[in-house]
């Protein structure tokens, strides 16, 4: 859209300032013509009236005839003759008359008579008065001759003064009628400008001031009516545009804005709902009510209708239901009967299904599989309401919950069978420390029992019977010794005590048995070993404090477990007795070499060693389940 010539408000605005120059020049043109037409004018009337008055001077002093020097006195008429002549032919006059017409009409009219009759009377007066032959009688003719014709050729010069004056007149009324006449022109051009700024300029700009302020205010459907030719039109048409614009850009960033809100509102509430899920599946312990809460929740968040958790092992025909948020008071025969469960439990991938019921003729579900590590759990079966559609992020939403379910139902399984090897482990520590110790006790019984009926066969035997009787005394000690720390370190062990514990009340019976001076310095931390590592450090070093408390004759012994290099383990026993002989003889149950089967057992290595200041150091190195 392009703005004409014809329609250019600058152009208009232009041509208005220019015309009222125009005018104002013409007005000050006339005048300055009019003053120019006009000079000399002035002058003209002024020496015209003083001829006037000449004349009469010429009658008067005509009249006055009572003079006695006739001759002066007919000299003095004649100057003033002369003067008169000087007076009308004066350029002043003569510049004037010549100029006009009428001008010169009349004025040659008042020459003529000048010339033809009221000079040549007054001449002859002067010259028949110069000649001595002017009598009385004809000098008052004279008088009476020229006071005659004076009067009409004064009336002859007040004529051409009159013209004069009426022609001075009209040029000054023509200038006063062109300047009137401009100055209705130019007042009229004012008005129309006026007209022109008030209705193509401030009511434009103030219609476009209250647009923009509109706009300002975010109000985009304002529109500008003025949308002419002009600058003030084309910048109205393209405000219009503009608004047209900034109003779709405006829907659209809050329909962006909107969507987003949405998303963001959606995102919102998906991680409410996978908290919650994760919440509800990190309890412990992880009951079967913990599923329905969640399908309550899943259902309420999500706006579907109750469902079930329903597993299988490995597309069992006869899966279980977990959990079910179904109320009790429904009759879920209708569309969740056992021979409709084929048709959920074979999916392996999102679907959604139609099953037919006894009630409504069909129901919807959404069937998501529940797996993790692609192993196949069952599925979560959700019912949709009547004319519900879901959404994609409800559906990924759905997958994630089951997912987790999967993931909680495979940690539970591990859990599971970790405390059944648990549970197997700790029955092979028991039996094997049951064979280590009382049952080598108990073999050690038998063959004393066995030299013991081998002496008794004899007669008077009495005194071999009786050595053997205090080895069996002793060796039954021993067994009820060794089984009540073999029930000590079970209890401890079964009952999920921590090693520093133990070790503890290890010391402290120990201590309580006998009149040495225990200490213990552990400086481990309870998850850096393992349950089987614990029972084994624990057997050694009570193992290593009952041959202290019995062989060593110490008076201090200390018990250090330490972090070594490499992340390895270090528990050294140390007391100050009499030290380990140089070969050592394993006593009884053989405690030596099952202290070194278990060090061998952890994968790590056992000295015994003599102290340079007396008594005997233990050390047992070994790598830490957990890095230190």
């Amino acid at each position: 859209m392009s703005t004409s010539q014809n329609g250019s408000l600058l152009l208009r605005l232009g041509l208005a300032m220019a015309g009222i120059f125009t005018l104002a020049f013409i007005g000050l043109l006339s005048s300055v013509f009019t003053a120019d037409m006009t000079q000399g004018y002035a002058a003209a009337i002024n020496q015209a009236g003083s001829l006037r008055m000449q004349a009469y001077r010429i009658a008067t002093n005509v009249m006055n005839t009572e003079e006695r020097d006739i001759e002066l006195y007919w000299q003095g008429v004649d100057s003033q003759v002369s003067e008169f002549d000087q007076r009308l032919r004066s350029p002043r006059l003569v510049n004037v008359m010549h100029q006009n017409d009428v001008f010169k009409k009349s004025y040659d009219s008042v020459v003529r008579e000048w010339e033809t009759t009221i000079l040549p009377m007054l001449l002859h007066e002067t010259s028949d008065t110069s000649a001595g032959q002017k009598s009385p009688a004809s000098e008052v003719h004279a008088v009476q001759e020229y006071l005659s014709v004076v009067d009409r050729f004064v009336l002859q010069i007040d004529d051409l003064v009159k013209i004069l004056e009426e022609d001075t007149e009209s040029k000054i009324q023509h200038l006063r009628l062109i300047q009137v006449i401009i100055l209705f022109m130019t007042l009229a051009l004012v008005i129309r400008t006026m007209y022109l700024i008030n209705t193509r300029v401030l009511a434009p700009l103030r219609e476009l001031l209250d647009c923009a302020q509109g706009a300002r205010r975010g109000d985009f459907s304002v529109r500008t009516l003025h949308t002419t030719e002009d600058e003030l039109g084309q910048l109205g048409y393209a405000f219009n545009l503009m608004a047209e614009d900034l109003s779709k850009i405006y829907s659209d960033l809050e329909a962006r804005v909107q969507k987003k809100t949405s998303d963001l509102e959606r995102s919102n509430l998906s991680l409410d709902v996978l908290y919650n899920t994760i919440r509800h599946l990190s309890e412990a312990p992880l009951l079967d009510s913990t599923y329905g809460s969640l399908l309550r929740e899943v259902e309420q968040r999500l706006g579907l209708g109750p469902g079930n958790v329903c597993l299988s092992e490995e597309f069992s025909e006869q899966p279980y239901k977990l959990a079910s948020s179904y109320p009790v008071t429904i009759d879920k025969q209708r569309y969740c009967a056992p021979e409709k469960c084929a048709t959920c439990i074979r999916h392996t991938t999102t679907t959604v299904l139609t099953i037919p019921n006894n009630t409504q003729g069909a129901s919807h579900v959404i069937v998501t599989p529940i797996k993790d590590q692609e192993k196949h759990y069952g599925v979560l079966v959700m019912e949709i309401p009547p004319g519900k559609l879901l959404e994609e992020w409800q559906t990924r939403l759905l997958e994630a919950v089951a997912q987790h379910i999967g993931m909680a139902l495979n940690i539970t399984q591990r859990v599971l069978e970790k405390r059944r090897l648990a549970l197997f482990e700790e029955r092979s520590v028991i039996a094997r420390e049951l064979h280590d110790s009382l049952a080598q006790s108990l073999s050690y019984l038998k063959i004393q029992i066995s030299r013991l009926e081998a002496a008794l066969a004899k007669p008077d035997n009495e005194a071999a019977a009786r050595p053997i009787i205090g080895l069996l005394r002793e060796g039954i000690g021993s067994a009820y010794r060794q089984l009540r720390e073999l029930l000590t370190t079970f209890r401890l062990s079964l009952e999920g005590g921590s090693l520093h514990i133990a070790l503890l009340n290890t010391v402290e019976d120990f201590r309580s048995r006998s009149n040495v001076q225990i200490t213990l310095d552990n400086q481990l931390d309870s998850h850096q070993l393992s349950v089987n590592q614990e029972i084994h450090v624990h057997q050694i070093i009570r193992e290593a404090l009952a041959n202290v408390v019995h062989h060593s004759q110490a008076q201090h012994a200390k018990v250090a477990l330490a972090k070594g290099a490499e992340g390895k383990v270090v528990v050294s026993i140390e007391d100050d007795g009499v030290g380990i002989p140089e070969s050592a003889q394993r006593l009884h149950h053989y405690g030596l070499a099952i202290m070194e089967e278990r060090a061998h057992t952890l994968k790590g290595e056992m000295r015994i060693t003599r102290r340079p200041e007396g008594g005997t150091r233990v050390e047992l190195v070994f790598p830490a389940a957990v890095s230190l």
